[in-house]
């Protein structure tokens, strides 16, 4: 859970990177209806759907917001709102509930009810499935951060076993090209930001609603010619048996497309890949980063694992652990499978706790090592670096660099040698203090 705060207005926010994203539009939104300036203050909820964890964490927050501020109004909003309205809806200290739709436009928010309305008075939550148009609200950037991010596509039209997400998103829409490369022109022309993210639900699908049917690499080639002062182009995560021939081709042409690309990978085993009702096999993520270090030597993998998934036997699990060398993954982020409510993995036959919690453990262990080896590789080279705060900054490939004896102000790139890691981050200090 990350936690953001304004004078009265207090932000809440659980999941993935795009409800970041979308908590500071949702702040925004607050603050234009002027919930900032009401008697005890407001808190808002993002929430997550991703698993039941993830909901009852959600629900645990609500419970301690109520109690550290009693008279505040509370307002819960996303996929968990989306998909369990009536559950918080029913919770006694929630005053609101926006579905995902809603929770962007500041007329939902001056819609707060008056205190004592039963619950279904209460929400706000229209049929996700009835949206067909990508929200149009671009934040200029997250707060605290140096790059900015652009959300270019929402929903989801796959329906994996494990996923509830669709259900919280809706079916996959997209914002046209002209629409994006014009808010990114904006950002770095007048925001001065030196570098973008691409981001959304399932941004590989980006395109495929609008008309002609364009894809995503079309989008990133668009950006990179129609912003050409624009120094960085980065992707948030893709979905590897998506990707087309012409983002193949700005990969392999174009240097501002920054090299790290995180894989919606899940398993490394073709059975519970088939029973993730997923798209691809673990040989076709194995030669799509081969394919992409053929084009770029300097790219570097992140990958979404999960361990445990219902009816994964010990020989199914190896295969997740060694296609961490074989597909040359360098960020490892793995999760313990949590059977979700509503979703057909939830129905599988589920192996015990203490197991998932044992494998997930071992998958972690195995990319703590191919990070630290990856680590230690640099020592010794020299790398841009976009500052952030506080001395930190960010590679390329996205790797985290602490620099010493740096006086370099966040949103500016400083050239850094790499002089060691710890394991996490790498350390280095400004190239030029070290030719002094």
């Amino acid at each position: 859970m990350s936690e953001s705060k304004d004078p009265g207005l207090k932000t809440l926010t659980f999941g993935c990177r795009l409800n970041t994203y979308e908590s500071e539009v949702m702040t925004r939104a607050a603050r234009e209806a002027g919930l900032d300036k009401l008697d005890g203050g407001a808190v808002i909820v993002n929430t997550c759907a991703v698993t039941g964890e993830a909901v009852r964490q959600a629900k645990q927050a609500i419970r301690r917001a109520r109690r550290e501020n009693p008279e505040a109004r509370i307002i819960v909003s996303g996929c968990a709102a989306q998909t369990e309205a009536e559950t918080f809806a029913g919770m006694d200290e929630v005053d609101l509930v926006l579905g995902n739709a809603e929770k962007m436009e500041a007329h939902n928010y001056r819609a707060l009810p008056d205190f004592g309305v039963n619950q279904f008075e209460k929400v706000r939550v229209a049929d996700i499935m009835d949206v067909r148009e990508a929200a149009s609200h671009m934040v200029d950037a997250i707060e605290g951060r140096s790059r900015a991010f652009v959300q270019v596509q929402n929903g989801c039209n796959h329906r994996c076993t494990f996923c509830i997400i669709p259900f919280g998103r809706g079916n996959s829409r997209s914002v046209p090209a002209g629409s994006v490369v014009d808010e990114v022109r904006r950002l770095v022309c007048e925001g001065g930001y030196r570098e973008v993210v691409l981001t959304g639900v399932d941004l590989t699908s980006w395109g495929g609603d609008l008309p002609g049917s364009p894809s995503l690499g079309r989008l990133v080639q668009a950006v990179l010619n129609g912003v050409p002062d624009l120094l960085r182009l980065r992707l948030s995560s893709i979905d590897s048996i998506e990707v087309d021939q012409a983002l193949m081709e700005a990969i392999g042409g174009e240097e501002r497309l920054m090299p790290h690309f995180h894989l919606s990978l899940q398993s490394g085993d073709d059975m519970i890949l088939k029973r993730m009702k997923r798209r691809h096999l673990r040989d076709d993520t194995i030669r799509f980063t081969q394919d992409v270090l053929a084009l770029r030597s300097d790219a570097v993998f992140g990958a979404d694992i999960i361990a445990g998934f219902p009816t994964e036997t010990e020989e199914m699990f190896q295969n997740s652990l060694a296609i961490l060398d074989e597909a040359q993954i360098t960020y490892a982020h793995v999760f313990p499978f949590s059977p979700r409510q509503g979703t057909p993995a939830a129905r599988m036959p589920q192996l015990d706790r203490a197991l998932i919690k044992e494998r997930a453990a071992r998958l972690r262990e195995g990319g703590e090592t191919r990070l630290a080896a990856f680590l230690a590789a640099r020592v010794g080279e020299t790398h841009d670096v976009l500052m952030e705060t506080g001395g930190l900054g960010r590679t390329a490939q996205f790797t985290p660099v602490a620099i010493s004896g740096t006086t370099e102000e966040p949103n500016t790139l400083e050239r850094v040698t790499i002089t060691g890691h710890d394991g996490r981050h790498l350390q280095g200090m400004p190239a030029r203090a070290q030719a002094a």
